[in-house]
């Protein structure tokens, strides 16, 4: 299997929508608009119908989930010509940005032991989804975030609140690292970094050997983080809109 599709199925499993039917080889995904990484038509590979067709059937699903049809496309892929082609375009003006990179590296190498505070546990505290989704989650928040084969819920808590927050799912060999966040009176302080070792080494224990995270193009920020943890950029993907 090629190495991006192989990334991005990974990334796809440790991210579940709500539906998720298969298409070819695509997979139509929705959960109640949350996030568009489930929200969306995962392009890569075949459909196993000329791709203008298929682009007719995801419309047509999305208008089933209730959520706009969008196509997750890598960039640079023969999808992306087809999609064009066919009369679609880059979702410029989509809410998490339209261009994402997906980043890859060893969680060996930023692996830590837990620091003072630092935690992964296997079910989300009501603090870990304030900070993540809302004190009071949707079905589809809970579903995407809080299920998996393994799932981790790392945090870090410093007198007695939960300061920072950050999701991980292992899949096969893969760390998948999302929804990392850090209350802004604590930032620029180390925690990032220290919460990054603990759930880098939760996942080495649990079979990682090497992690993703798919980050929008413009949070400079959290690629600025990851670069300095090793990461580096594997490929990236647009969202296409009818």
């Amino acid at each position: 299997m090629d190495r991006v599709v192989e990334v991005e199925q990974r990334c796809a499993d440790a991210w579940p929508a709500l539906r998720d039917v298969p298409l070819g080889e695509w997979r139509l995904r929705a959960a109640g608009g949350f996030t568009g990484r489930a929200n969306s038509a995962l392009t890569t590979g075949s459909p196993g119908c000329p791709v203008p067709w298929a682009l007719r059937l995801v419309r047509a699903f999305a208008a089933r989930n209730a959520i706009a049809p969008t196509a997750h496309v890598v960039v640079g892929s023969r999808s992306e010509e087809a999609v064009s082609a066919a009369g679609w375009r880059v979702d410029a003006a989509h809410p998490g940005g339209a261009e994402s990179l997906v980043l890859t590296g060893r969680p060996e190498s930023f692996a830590s032991p837990k620091g003072d505070g630092v935690g992964v546990s296997a079910v989300p505290t009501s603090a870990w989804w304030e900070l993540t989704a809302q004190d009071n989650p949707t079905p589809a928040q809970r579903h995407v975030l809080g299920s998996g084969f393994i799932v981790g819920f790392g945090s870090v808590v410093r007198g007695g609140r939960v300061v920072a927050a950050v999701r991980g799912a292992v899949v096969g060999d893969l760390l998948h690292i999302a929804r990392l966040v850090v209350r802004p009176e604590v930032r620029r302080g180390g925690v990032a970094r220290a919460l990054m070792g603990g759930l880098a080494s939760w996942g080495v224990a649990n079979g990682a050997t090497r992690c993703a995270l798919q980050v929008a193009e413009h949070n400079t920020a959290a690629l600025t983080l990851y670069a300095s943890l090793g990461c580096t950029e594997h490929h990236r993907y647009r969202y296409w809109i009818p």
